[in-house]
């Protein structure tokens, strides 16, 4: 599994929009907890994206989200993942 953050990439005041398109261009999944990317992925021509994880921080420990994202990357392959959205 290789993990890239948005500081990583360089990506850190990019509009979340340059954000998708990274993840599109680089076939990474997205996590956020940031509901415009739900938007925004909606509106991508043919909801062609990565993936999309949403996790919602305030409701969740660090060691429970982190236990949820193994369990995505466990269970679905990045073809399953492919336009689809999942919720930690």
């Amino acid at each position: 599994m290789d993990v890239t953050t948005t500081v990583e990439a360089g990506l850190r005041s990019a509009t979340d929009q340059a954000q998708l398109d990274f993840a599109i261009a680089q076939h990474r999944v997205i996590v956020t907890g940031d509901a415009d990317f739900l938007r925004l992925a909606s509106a991508t021509p043919a909801a062609d994206h990565p993936g999309i994880v949403v996790c919602h921080r305030q409701s969740l420990s660090l060691r429970e989200m982190i236990r949820g994202l193994m369990l995505i990357y466990e269970v679905l392959t990045p073809e399953e993942m492919a336009n689809h959205i999942e919720y930690v």
